[in-house]
């Protein structure tokens, strides 16, 4: 039995303004793993003239263009995670708007400091407040605008169906721990929304970070399950579990025999952080 997820906006989609300070740009570089496409979001203050890029994504001249025009002044640009997809075009746009790079992972970062958690962005009145949320990647972050009850989520939660944690640098324990982060922050009346990095918009944060954590403990169950199908004694397993050459699409071929194969590749990722968490736990 699972758990059916909440509601999400139908029909493609394209960006827009969101709440008072967001808007999202959307880049052209649709697949299966970006959906619609890699939103970069421009923050800014309600008549402000400068701004915060995040994620600016792939470098295509024509959407840095648009971002462009929509940012004005950019005072820093911001990346949620390492992956090309969103840090791509992150410090050729910097250099462009005279500003720089930030991020969490200081590998990321070009002529700025490293994120920190809890650190309040301040631009122009704009306050944003940073997150660290791994869990897809070890440098995920979110970012928290209080003035919209808006959570920025990058690839930790996605407009439409749910992320993939990738193994090795993906971890589940924190995963968990983060998704339970960011419902504290719905319980405390801090968030409402949740702005993806894929995806639409999502209105009803709640049952959201509801569902991913419901969700999750479906799947290591599924897991769990697949396991014992093929003979597999989950209390003799290590960590090196993980790694092992077959025993990982064994367990996508039976969890996920109702997914469609194009996707089999990304659920092995999660499926060895999947098995690395159940060896551990």
């Amino acid at each position: 039995m699972t758990t059916a997820p909440p509601p999400t906006p139908t029909g493609p989609w394209s960006g827009g303004a969101y709440g008072d300070r967001g808007r999202c740009v959307l880049a052209p570089n649709p697949g299966i793993m970006t959906l619609d496409g890699t939103n970069t979001w421009v923050l800014r203050e309600p008549a402000a003239e400068r701004s915060i890029v995040v994620d600016p994504g792939p470098l295509h001249d024509e959407h840095l263009d648009a971002v462009a025009e929509v940012a004005g002044q950019v005072d820093t640009v911001v990346v949620t995670h390492h992956h090309i997809d969103h840090t791509e075009a992150a410090r050729s746009f910097a250099e462009r708007m005279g500003c720089g790079v930030r991020a969490l992972n200081p590998d990321q970062c070009w002529r700025a400091d490293p994120l920190t958690d809890g650190e309040i962005l301040d631009v122009a009145g704009l306050r944003a407040e940073v997150v660290t949320t791994p869990g897809h990647t070890a440098d995920s972050i979110s970012l928290l605008l209080p003035a919209d009850r808006a959570l920025l989520t990058g690839d930790m939660v996605l407009g439409r169906g749910t992320t993939v944690v990738v193994h090795p640098d993906g971890q589940i324990g924190p995963y968990l721990d983060s998704i339970g982060r960011m419902r504290s922050l719905v319980s405390d009346g801090r968030v409402a929304s949740l702005w993806p990095a894929h995806g639409p918009v999502l209105d009803d944060a709640a049952a959201v970070l509801d569902y991913y954590l419901v969700h999750r403990r479906e799947r290591l169950d599924q897991v769990e399950a697949a396991l014992a199908r093929l003979g597999v004694d989950l209390s003799g397993l290590g960590p090196e579990v993980a790694e092992d050459p077959e025993l990982p699409r064994q367990v996508v071929e039976v969890v996920y025999a109702d997914v469609d194969e194009s996707l089999w590749g990304a659920a092995e990722w999660s499926v060895r952080a999947q098995l690395a968490y159940l060896a551990e736990s």
